[in-house]
């Protein structure tokens, strides 16, 4: 692993890390010798092969992982592929909660980066849902119904803009927390912002 293909943002990321220091350095060391490129997007650690995102390596509370851009594709010979939420099409994790599991899997890892490269190199690309596939929470549609400039106005939103609203919209369990989303965002749909514009 040559030191001209470590991004400096990486190491002050790698730097400032408490939690799961070792564990980046080491998911780090692995996916640099599968020859790609290192960046830094979405305040994290993300590899590159000719400019298109392969793997992310993240953190959170119980556990830190390797993220496939585009693991759906992936065969997942082992079966260790996460979806982190039903909401999640595209992605998958390999999760971990310390760098022994990492060190044990290492020859596994360097296997399904290869194949997220070869991906790559085939050009696949994943069958998103499209946002009309996507249900709609009864008290968004009745606001929908009731006022044609929100119906129209959400219809002008960009599709991810509408999922994101959707998603929103459908988390809460209870009803009346779904209603009071939807009434606290109404005016933001009617500016034509998204919900985080």
């Amino acid at each position: 692993m040559t030191n001209s293909r470590m991004n400096p943002k990486v190491d002050e990321y790698l730097s400032k890390s408490k939690k799961w220091k070792k564990e980046y350095e080491k998911l780090r060391n692995i996916v640099l010798d599968c020859e790609l490129t290192e960046e830094f997007k979405w305040m994290h650690p993300c590899y590159t092969f000719e400019k298109k995102n392969i793997v992310l390596i993240h953190g959170f509370k119980e556990y830190c992982a390797l993220l496939f851009h585009k693991g759906v594709l992936l065969q997942d010979a082992h079966g260790i592929l996460i979806q982190q939420t039903e909401n999640v099409q595209a992605a998958r994790q390999i999760r971990f909660t310390n760098v022994q599991e990492i060190v044990e899997m290492e020859t596994i890892l360097k296997a399904y980066i290869y194949e997220a490269i070869e991906v790559e190199k085939a050009g696949l690309e994943v069958n998103y849902k499209k946002t009309t596939e996507f249900v709609i929470p009864e008290q968004f549609q009745n606001k929908l119904d009731e006022i044609p400039a929100l119906k129209t106005a959400f219809e002008a939103l960009t599709p991810g803009r509408q999922r994101a609203y959707i998603h929103y919209f459908s988390e809460p369990k209870q009803s009346k927390t779904r209603e009071s989303r939807v009434e606290k965002y109404m005016q933001q749909i009617l500016n034509g912002k998204g919900l985080n514009d």
